[in-house]
Formats: C-alpha cells, sequence, structure tokens
C-alpha cells in the first residue's frame, strides 16, 4: 500500500508538471512570479463606466509566458494552497487601492478553503488598517455552490467580512439556486448572474424568467445585479432591457494587467 501510494504521488507531480509542485507555488507567491490581472464590471444604468473591477490572477513561467487560472488554480487547490493564494491577491488589491485606482472597488474571489479560515478576516482588516484603505473599497465573491453546499461556512464567514466592512457578492448565481435565501444569509450587496443564464437570454423562457426574477428581488432588496460572462452585444442589451444594473465580460472589457486597466 505504501508503495501505491508513493508511486501515485510521482504521478501527482507529473501531472501537476513540476518535480516540486509545492515548492514552485511558494516560490511564485514569494517571488513575483503571480500577475495580477482585473476585468471591468460596467455600469448599464446611468453614465456608463467602470464601476469596480474583479482582481483575476495569472502565473508566469520560465519562459514568460502567463498561464491561465485554469491551469495553475487546480495545484493549489489540490495541495491545500488556496489560502495563501487568496491572501496574496488581497494584499495585492490592497496595494491597488492605496497607490490611487480609478475604480471605487475591487473584488477578490473567495476560495473553499479560504471559507474555513476563521482568522482571514481579521487578515483583511490588518491588511486595510495599516493601508489606510477603506474597507468598503474591497467586496468579496463566494461562488453559489459553495454557499448552497455549505451555508452556515459561507454565513460565518460573510458576517466576519462585514464587522471588518467589506462588501459581498455572491457569483454564478441562478445556474443552481431555487431559493434567493443565500442573499439575505450572506447579506450580499451584488449578485452576479450565471453564464449560462446570460447565454440563453435569447432563446430560453426560463433564462428570461430567472433574470426577471432576479432583477425584482435585487430590486426589492438593495442588492445589485451584475450580468456576467457577457460575449456579445445582444445579451448586453437584453441585460439593459430587463432593468440589470451592471455587465462584465469580454464583450464588455476583456481582462488586461491590474495596473494598466485601473491604475
Amino acid at each position: 500500500m505504501a508503495r501505491d501510494s508513493r508511486f501515485l504521488e510521482d504521478m501527482d507531480r507529473q501531472l501537476a508538471g513540476w518535480d516540486d509542485p509545492v515548492g514552485r507555488l511558494r516560490r511564485a507567491l514569494e517571488h513575483n512570479e503571480l500577475v495580477a490581472y482585473a476585468q471591468p464590471v460596467v455600469a448599464l444604468r446611468g453614465p456608463e463606466g467602470a464601476t469596480f473591477a474583479e482582481v483575476l490572477v495569472r502565473l508566469r513561467e520560465e519562459e514568460r509566458a502567463l498561464l491561465p487560472p485554469g491551469e495553475f488554480l487546480p495545484v493549489f487547490e489540490h495541495f491545500h494552497m488556496m489560502r495563501d493564494l487568496d491572501a496574496w491577491i488581497v494584499r495585492r488589491a490592497i496595494e491597488r487601492l492605496a497607490s490611487g485606482a480609478r475604480v471605487r472597488r475591487l473584488s477578490v474571489n473567495v476560495s473553499e478553503q479560504t471559507l474555513d479560515d476563521l482568522g482571514f478576516a481579521s487578515f483583511i482588516g490588518s491588511e486595510l488598517q495599516r493601508s489606510g484603505v477603506q474597507a468598503d473599497a474591497l467586496v468579496f465573491e463566494v461562488d453559489e455552490k459553495d454557499a448552497l453546499a455549505r451555508p452556515a461556512v459561507a454565513a460565518r464567514f460573510a458576517v466576519a467580512l462585514k464587522e471588518v466592512g467589506c462588501g459581498m457578492l455572491i457569483d454564478g448565481f441562478g445556474r443552481r439556486a431555487v431559493s434567493f435565501a443565500p442573499l439575505t444569509q450572506l447579506r450580499a450587496d451584488y449578485v452576479k448572474v450565471d453564464g449560462v443564464i446570460v447565454r440563453k437570454l435569447g432563446s430560453s423562457d426560463m433564462a428570461r424568467a430567472k433574470l426577471n426574477a432576479i432583477v425584482v428581488v435585487g430590486d426589492a432588496t438593495g442588492v445589485a445585479v451584475i450580468g456576467e460572462s457577457v460575449e456579445s452585444r445582444e445579451p448586453l442589451e437584453q441585460l439593459r432591457a430587463a432593468g440589470v444594473g451592471y455587465a462584465q465580460g469580454f464583450g464588455v472589457r476583456a481582462p488586461g494587467p491590474l495596473d494598466e486597466l485601473v491604475g
């Protein structure tokens, strides 16, 4: 059994693409081999412009090519290092806000592993206090699947963030949920309509019904609605016609280096 375990560990390293995956990821975190990107979220009501931007991350390879998240995030997850990555992104976002930004807010994705960290909200508060950045300049995105699978854990995390003063966003909303309970349980400020719904607005009555319900509830509860994965002009106009307040996607603005987009 031990031999089989060692064999599988060796094969895991080969599958990850690095001889020492943990060492490779730690080096990336400690030696600025990660690159912060951002994608703006644009207002559809009133003067059109970027209200805030979602912080994304890329990994620089030795050949100076940038790896997209899909190629290295699973490795961070497998070796239980997502909290370290999330902390790196938080520091980078706060650093950008502290040095001046053209947007009022930056949003940061929170991994399932980070939701378990009872001290993460305190870490955020300490970083904000040290930098002088206002807490409401940061919004944290919790995926709908995590909010549904672990409601108590997600709610506890949301309460801790609210005590610090940060905003809360539910990402990918409406694909799985058949209830609006997560909006109140997580005290959400924003909700992103799942991209599957957005892409089907022109062909699916169910997608349009889901969107309309989300907009109605958002207006009634004060939760701002964002259409994500907007890839062309057609869904953008459909979102605007439905009363959605914000949009994000390659059809609006493509991601780019954080400093260039919001600096």
